[in-house]
């Protein structure tokens, strides 16, 4: 499909769209404003079945979700050869998979018609879903809300805003098995950008991360869990922009936390996969160019309340590494498709298969480009 069919679709489509792209003008309007669409939350509340959505998991079988990292289409690829080959690819990874669960771990789209594209795909399968939110999402569409609002409204999403002054949408899904309670999966939003305060007073930009409320109220619901089922239940934790504690991981395996490289086989399964880009992590960068990291300590909480096993995250396109750091698995989530940037053999997405006994095990997929006809070159 050449520039002007796409260009000329792509009006076309937004023409036919209309209405349903002012739709959330309406649903604030008629909320009275955003705070509407988000819940009161008190750490001393009582934590119930009002504060989860429950997913039942088959007995005898795997509970599988399927993770979608980074599609993050624009408008001019969303009808271009970009946007198609992303869309089968999303296709193959759900027959290939054959999920009870679909995640996205933010960038899930950039502008107004490929995020309702995206959301009608991702929707089309019938299988529930569950995105967290990216630091580019909302940049280029009408705003966060708009794109929150449109995934909460279609059928099969379980997404939730979440609690109040939080950002937009976290929320828990319990995974159960004959009424009990075998494994929570934690959807927190890690933001986008933040100011930073220098000792000398200087104010920089720089990545955020997940804000003192969120991690007390994460820590409220395992506990809170951990009281209905009477254990401290596993959990995996979905958000887009990485723990400090990736880099820690990797030095253990590489000569230094900015080297690019594969993990040699030999440490598998504790360790394995790539990096291949520095890496968007919550920090800030000084005139001079030296970069200071931002650790909130939401992994040491993680490890302190035992219940988080598996933390999964996108936003590096081309880092697909998996490490077992400290008790708690580390997992670039494998970049899927061809919108930004990208490397060939880091395309494909990421299972995670949850057992009887709550245990998760993760697996990377890839797929070849050649193989499956998805040549961009020319787009």
């Amino acid at each position: 499909m050449d520039v002007i069919t796409s260009t000329i679709t792509l009006v076309i489509s937004f023409i036919l769209a209309i209405g349903q792209v002012l739709s959330p003008v309406g649903a604030l309007i008629k909320a009275g404003g955003e705070d509407a669409f988000f819940t009161e939350w008190s750490a001393t509340d009582e934590f119930g079945a009002d504060d989860y959505i429950e997913l039942k998991k088959e007995p005898g079988k795997d509970f599988v979700i399927l993770n979608l990292a980074d599609l993050q289409l624009q408008d001019d690829e969303i009808y271009a050869k970009a946007g198609k080959y992303t869309f089968e690819l999303v296709e193959k990874l759900v027959e290939d998979t054959d999920p009870d669960l679909i995640t996205l771990t933010g960038d899930n789209a950039w502008d107004t018609m490929s995020y309702l594209e995206t959301i009608k795909l991702v929707d089309s399968f019938g299988i529930p879903w569950a995105p967290v939110m990216g630091n580019h999402d909302g940049q280029g569409c009408i705003s966060e809300f708009w794109a929150a609002y449109h995934i909460s409204e279609s059928e099969n999403s379980v997404f939730e805003f979440g609690p109040a002054d939080m950002g937009y949408g976290n929320y828990i899904v319990n995974v159960t098995e004959n009424g009990r309670i075998v494994h929570t999966v934690f959807f927190m939003d890690t933001h986008n950008n933040r100011d930073y305060t220098l000792e000398d007073g200087t104010v920089v930009g720089g990545y955020d991360h997940l804000w003192e409320n969120q991690m007390a109220w994460y820590e409220w619901a395992v506990k809170g869990i951990a009281k209905l089922a009477n254990h401290t239940v596993p959990s995996t934790v979905f958000m887009h922009i990485p723990v400090v504690e990736y880099l820690d991981a990797w030095v253990k395996y590489m000569d230094g936390p900015y080297e690019f490289g594969t993990i040699d086989n030999k440490y598998y399964p504790i360790a394995s996969g790539s990096k291949f880009e520095v890496g968007g992590f919550p920090c800030h960068e000084a005139g001079d160019g030296t970069v200071t990291l931002f650790n909130n300590g939401f992994f040491s909480l993680c490890q302190r309340l035992g219940s988080t096993k598996d933390i999964i995250v996108g936003h590096d396109h081309v880092n697909d590494f998996s490490i077992l750091h400290e008790g708690i698995r580390l997992t670039y989530a494998v970049k899927t498709g061809f919108g930004s940037y990208w490397q060939p053999e880091f395309i494909g997405g990421t299972t995670v298969n949850i057992n009887t006994f709550g245990i998760a095990t993760i697996t990377q997929h890839y797929y070849d480009l050649a193989e499956n006809g998805w040549d961009i070159t020319d787009d």
